[in-house]
């Protein structure tokens, strides 16, 4: 027989809700503990941001960008270390 090489995921069918419950319900059968959920955790309260619109000096917006790509993190980021550093001096 032929081993393939590739897998052509586009004729693949989608696996259902309930067959994924299925298979967790499985799994903590036979190994006896429960499956953790995926995805990323809930952070605490205290630590997330809250979203809001500001509007900025296309300069200072340019050198944020500029300054996040040199980092190799997000604008946001940059604007939100500037805020906090100036706001707690």
């Amino acid at each position: 027989m032929k081993k393939q090489k590739e897998f052509h995921f586009e004729s693949a069918r989608r696996v259902t809700a309930d067959e994924t419950e299925m298979f967790r319900k499985a799994i903590e059968n036979k190994t006896g503990k429960p499956r953790p959920k995926r995805g990323r955790p809930p952070k605490p309260s205290g630590s997330k941001f809250e979203p809001i619109s500001i509007r900025l000096h296309p300069l200072a917006l340019a050198l944020a960008k500029q300054e996040a790509k040199r980092r190799g993190v997000g604008y946001q980021t940059i604007i939100n270390e500037i805020l906090l550093e100036k706001v707690a001096a």
